[in-house]
This record gives structure tokens, C-alpha cells and sequence, in this order.
């Protein structure tokens, strides 16, 4: 480990003891330098990387505080990763995969949660979708706004940032391209039909099930138009 390193552990160390808790103002920077024995300039460096992660808030002057640390802040990082990934053939199968895991239970579980409201959300963005049909720009959006109000309904906010976090705005935007080009959007329009149903049942049995094809068809896909170099590019 590096000097910064070390420097970061400890003040992580102290957030993680209740030490330092979120909404905690941290100690001047000369205080804070001598409480663990560092340099100001690790002090300062550290403190500047772990703002960077989302884990402490520096507010000019007015000192450096401990943020919420609640999952949707410190993981925000990890969309901007996945869309650093979109050449990368196989890292692009890697987090199909990753999505074929989770997505179907979360489904699963949110036809146990949902309410009826937030069924309305679901239903709102599937017709939505239906309207848009060959609207590239459009389907994406509430393609993910479907899919977010879903996973919202479990309650589970570290499982909702996960999974929007791993299906990339960008390789969403490239698939539903490649749908649209190829004349198969009809077809992806109808797996979400079948999980909105599944939901409206409250079976989450069935809900995983519609869930798991239609991550499977899509991740099968991008498989075949990675293989063919035909997925569409950038734009």
C-alpha cells in the first residue's frame, strides 16, 4: 500500500467504527493530520480520494463531512465503469451474465412487494414503449424506466443501483438499435408485456420466468451480433 493508501484506510477505518458517522463533520485538516499521525498533504490527498468515491462531501468554506453512504450514492460510480466497458466484447457478455443472475429474482421478488401504484408506473412505461415502437431514443427511456420501476418495488435500493449500474445506458441504447433494425422490437415488446402480466398476478414465480427470458433473449442477441461484428455502434 502506498503512503495515500494507508492514509485513506484510516480515515475509512474511523467511518466504519461510527468514529466519523454519515453527516459527521470531519476535523479541521491540521487536527485530523495529527489525530492519525499523517502529513497534511496525505491528510488532504486522502480526503480528496474519498470525496471523489462519494464518501465524504467537501463544502467550500464550511468544512469536509461524512455523506448518507447510502448504496445509490457510493455505487453511482459503477455506471460510469460498465459504459468505460462498451468496446469490450467480453466484458459486455460478462455483465449479461451478471444481469441474467439478478434481474430475474429481483422481478421475482418485487411481484411479492409491488403495490398499485407502482404497478400503474409499470403499465405506464410498457404502453409507452408500445407507442414509441420504432423510436429508438424513446423505447431506451422507458425500456429503463420500465425496468427501474420494477426493481423499485422490491424496496431494495442497493439491488436497484446494482442493476442499473450493470445494464449501461449506452449498450441498452445499441441493443434496442439492433431490434429496431433487424424488426425483432415487436418481439422484446412482448417479454415486457408477459413480465408486467406476471406482476399484475403477484406470481413470482412466473415473474422470474418472464424475467429470465427475456434477459436471456436479449443476452443471446448481443452473443450473435458480437460474434458477427453487427452490434451497432456508438452514436
Amino acid at each position: 500500500m502506498s503512503l495515500t493508501d494507508k492514509a485513506i484506510a484510516q480515515i475509512r477505518e474511523l467511518i466504519r467504527s461510527g468514529a466519523l458517522p454519515p453527516g459527521s463533520k470531519l476535523p479541521p485538516e491540521p487536527e485530523l493530520a495529527a489525530q492519525l499521525g499523517l502529513s497534511r498533504n496525505l491528510a488532504r490527498e486522502a480526503v480528496k480520494a474519498l470525496a471523489v468515491a462519494r464518501i465524504l462531501e467537501i463544502r467550500r468554506g464550511d468544512g469536509t463531512y461524512v455523506t448518507s453512504l447510502q448504496p445509490s450514492l457510493l455505487l453511482e460510480g459503477l455506471g460510469g465503469a460498465v459504459e468505460l466497458l462498451q468496446g469490450d466484447s467480453a466484458a459486455l457478455r460478462d455483465l449479461m451474465e451478471v444481469r441474467r443472475l439478478l434481474e430475474p429474482v429481483a422481478t421475482a421478488l418485487a411481484a411479492t412487494r409491488i403495490s398499485t401504484e407502482q404497478l400503474a408506473e409499470v403499465k405506464w412505461h410498457l404502453d409507452s414503449m408500445r407507442e414509441a415502437r420504432e423510436d429508438v431514443e424513446l423505447l431506451n427511456l422507458h425500456d429503463a424506466a420500465f425496468h427501474r420501476a420494477v426493481i423499485s418495488a422490491t424496496g431494495n435500493e442497493t439491488l436497484l443501483t446494482l442493476l442499473e449500474g450493470i445494464s449501461g445506458r449506452t449498450l441498452r441504447a445499441r441493443i434496442w438499435r439492433g431490434l429496431v433494425d433487424t424488426q425483432a422490437s415487436g418481439r422484446t415488446l412482448a417479454e415486457h408485456e408477459a413480465i408486467f402480466h406476471a406482476l399484475s398476478a403477484r406470481d413470482a414465480a412466473l415473474s422470474q420466468a418472464a424475467a429470465l427470458l427475456h434477459v436471456n433473449t436479449t443476452e443471446q442477441w448481443l452473443r450473435e451480433h458480437l460474434r458477427s461484428g453487427a452490434v451497432p455502434p456508438l452514436r
